[in-house]
C-alpha cells in the first residue's frame, strides 16, 4: 500500500482523542475563570456559577439545574457549556484541570454555603 493510499485517521479513535484533547484545553481555561469568579465576586450569577462548579465535583451531591444557563452573562455560559463538553469527553475532572482544583473547589463550596446532603 502506498501512501496515498493510507488514512489520514484511524477513526474514530483519532478523532476522539482530539475532540477529547480539545475539550479538555478549553475547559481548563473556562473552568479557571469561573473559579476566578466564584472565588472573587458575589452576585446571584455568582452563586450559579459556584452551583455549577460544585456540580460537576459531585453532581450527586449538588445537583446543578440547566436552566440556569438562561440567568448567567453569555461568556459564563459559553464557560459553562466548555466544561460540559469537557465532561462528556475528558477523561480527568475538572478540578484537576486547573492549579489547586480540588482544595479551590471545597473553598468555593463552603464559602457560598452549599450543604453536602445529610448521611443517612
Amino acid at each position: 500500500m502506498s501512501n496515498e493510499d493510507e488514512p489520514l485517521f484511524d477513526a474514530p479513535q483519532d478523532e476522539w482523542a482530539i475532540r477529547t484533547r480539545d475539550a479538555q484545553a478549553k475547559a481548563a481555561q473556562a473552568y479557571a475563570r469561573l473559579l476566578a469568579l466564584a472565588e472573587e465576586r458575589d452576585s446571584g450569577q455568582i452563586r450559579r456559577i459556584a452551583q455549577f462548579i460544585a456540580s460537576t465535583y459531585n453532581g450527586e451531591a449538588f445537583p446543578f439545574d440547566l436552566f440556569d444557563l438562561r440567568a448567567v452573562d453569555v461568556a459564563i455560559g459559553d464557560d459553562m457549556l466548555a466544561c460540559l463538553d469537557a465532561l462528556r469527553w475528558g477523561k480527568a475532572d475538572l478540578y484537576k484541570l486547573v492549579p489547586d482544583g480540588e482544595r479551590r473547589v471545597q473553598a468555593v463550596i463552603t464559602a457560598w454555603g452549599l450543604k453536602w446532603p445529610e448521611a443517612d
